[in-house]
Parts: C-alpha cells; structure tokens; sequence
C-alpha cells in the first residue's frame, strides 16, 4: 500500500515538494544536512541530466546538485498535497501531519485501559495518528473502557474496530477486561498491539485460555499464583525499595529473523525504552512456543523476553518496552506504521468479503 512519502529522486521536474525524513549516515548525512537538506524544508526539481544524473535541484536561494542514488535516501511529501497558507519558509511537523491527515481515509482503533481521562495514553494516541498519516489514514481512536468489558458486550464494544491496542498500566483494577478483549481478538484475528502490562496481559490471557492454566497470573495481581507466568526477575526479589526493582532506560533486543516484528524494523539488533517491574517468566517459554506463541524478541544480556508473537494470526505482538516513547511525526515507530498497515488490510480485507 502506498503512503504520502516519496524518494526525492522520483519526483519528476517542475515538481516542488517537502523535506520529512533524510536516511544515511556519517560524512553523507552531515554533508547534505549541511547543504540545506533538512525537514520541513522546501525543494524544487529544476533538471534531470540526460542521463538521470545528477539531478538539479531549487533548494532556499540556490541551486544543489545530487546524485540519483543520494537523492534516494531524502524522503519528500509533494506540496499539492499541503496548504500553502501561511508558509514562512518551512513547514513543521504538525503542518506536514495534519494537512496530510485531513486527506486521509478514517481506520478506526480501539484503545482498551482503565484510564479514561482526555491526557492518558497520550503518547500512544500521538503514535497512532502519526502511523496513520504514513499508512494514508486518519485514525480514529476509540477508548474501550476495560473495567466495563464483559464477555456479553465485548463484540459490541469492538465493533468496526480495524485493529485493538491493550494499554499499559498497573494493578489489578480493570484487568479482567484487557482479558476479555485480548481473548476475542485473538479469536478473531483482529490486529492486536499490546504495550507492557498489555504484553503481559496478553501472556495471561494465551496461558488461561490456550496452554490450559486456569489460574495463571502476574505475582503483581495475585502472589500465591501456581502458573507465575508473570514475575520478577530472581536477582530482583530481595530489593526492597519498589523503585529499585524497575527496569528503565534503552535496554537492547535483538529479534528472530522471519518475525513480524523483525519485518517492521527491518533489521536485528534494535534498543528500546523500558519502564516496568515484572517480567515474562521463561520458565514457561518452552511451553509458549510450542503451542503457537513465540518469543521473538530477547535481551541478549538477561535473556528476558521483550516481544512475543502469534505468526498464524495476522498481527498479534506485545511489547515488554514502551515503542510511543520514541515515535515522532517525521519518524513514526515501525511497529506502530505495521500495526495500522495490518489493520488495514484485515479490516479492507473483511470488508471486501462481505460483497
């Protein structure tokens, strides 16, 4: 599917367009940035040479030069798709966001918490929106209140839902409901993106309902729990200032070639932001793999699971780490850009069948 973001290289003479993202790295990267090459900035193709190379370029009072294959690594969106009223020289994120945004197509998500205040889960939200614009959609996002969910109501709650976030969290308030939610997706194949506690949820939920305990929980709800599919890590346990048991800060995570996740970032080694307590238990990792749930994301240091998956459904994924943290306009998160691109596919996909 396409979105708005074009190679520079691409665009035909004539055509002006914006600067939103520049790939590349080390003496390149400082050389056109240096150049004037940056976001938010307009440029003009003036020539392509008779050979396609290089190409001329109109960019502020001058006139720049590129190869073909630099011009490949700067990302551009075409200014007939922005308003032009009140340019001052440069458009800013926001601009490019929401001109782009309202000339997209509407894909509903349901966010499900227990947290229904206008600020909660706001940098979830902004991922979203900022996933939708490079997917060409605007997305509506749909609190679910998870305190309400039952296993009456949740088809309702959730439908025309094109994909269902689980928010992160803590405590036992409303999570009986993240269970019910998560449960119907995964027997709906509805996209599903689970965050922290939403990851853990997720893993609760598939223990329960798939491998056959019953009873499995997170120490953090119920600490005498048999099936701790949930916990602490063991070096953990004798800490006994809470602040002193979480895991914060960029930890790294390398992830399983072939996996959805591996798909969206496109590469093995990545680092992620943290903020949390318990932990999946790998004494049950065996267990999870063979019956359908992989674990396709560790820490090379602690070998603490940070992303788990089920590959027969189209997208389901959780996340140990807090992916919003680190997704901007101009470069939203790969696994928040493959959550809506799966959601929208699934949801045009159902739709279509229903002809």
């Amino acid at each position: 599917m396409e979105n708005n973001y074009l190679k520079l290289a691409d665009i035909p003479t004539g055509e002006e367009c914006v600067i939103v993202k520049v790939h590349g790295h080390g003496s390149f990267r400082n050389r056109i940035v240096e150049m004037g090459f940056v976001k938010g900035e307009k440029v003009t193709v003036i020539k392509n040479a008779p050979l396609h190379d290089p190409i001329e370029y109109k960019l502020m009072d001058g006139h720049i030069s590129l190869r073909r294959s630099e011009a490949r690594l700067i990302e551009v969106v075409c200014t007939s798709s922005i308003d032009q009223e009140g340019y001052n020289g440069t458009f800013t994120e926001d601009e490019i966001a929401r001109e782009i945004s309202e000339k997209s197509r509407t894909i509903n998500i349901a966010l499900v918490g227990k947290y229904d205040l206008q600020d909660a889960y706001k940098s979830i939200r902004e991922a979203l929106s900022q996933a939708g614009t490079y997917n060409d959609r605007k997305v509506e996002v749909h609190f679910v209140n998870s305190e309400k969910l039952t296993d009456e109501n949740v088809g309702e709650a959730l439908k025309g839902m094109a994909g269902v976030m689980i928010g992160p969290g803590f405590g036992q308030r409303g999570i009986d409901g993240k269970f019910v939610a998560i449960k119907y997706t995964r027997t709906h194949d509805i996209p599903t993106f689970g965050i922290c506690l939403g990851m853990q949820c997720i893993a609760i939920e598939f223990a329960r309902n798939v491998l056959g305990y019953t009873d499995a929980n997170s120490r953090e709800m119920d600490e005498k729990t048999p099936h701790n599919v949930i916990d602490i890590m063991e070096e953990q346990k004798a800490i006994t200032n809470m602040g002193g048991t979480m895991r914060l800060g960029a930890y790294e995570c390398v992830l399983q070639k072939g996996s959805k996740a591996y798909q969206a970032y496109g590469e093995e080694h990545i680092q992620e932001r943290h903020r949390h307590r318990y932990e999946f238990n790998n004494d049950y990792k065996e267990q999870y793999e063979a019956a359908g749930m992989k674990c396709v994301g560790i820490n090379p240091e602690s070998d603490l699971v940070e992303i788990v998956e089920i590959p027969a459904l189209k997208w389901f994924i959780g996340t140990q780490f807090h992916p919003e943290y680190s997704s901007t306009v101009l470069n939203p998160h790969p696994l928040f850009v493959a959550f809506i691109k799966a959601s929208v596919e699934s949801f045009e996909e159902k739709e279509k069948a229903k002809k």
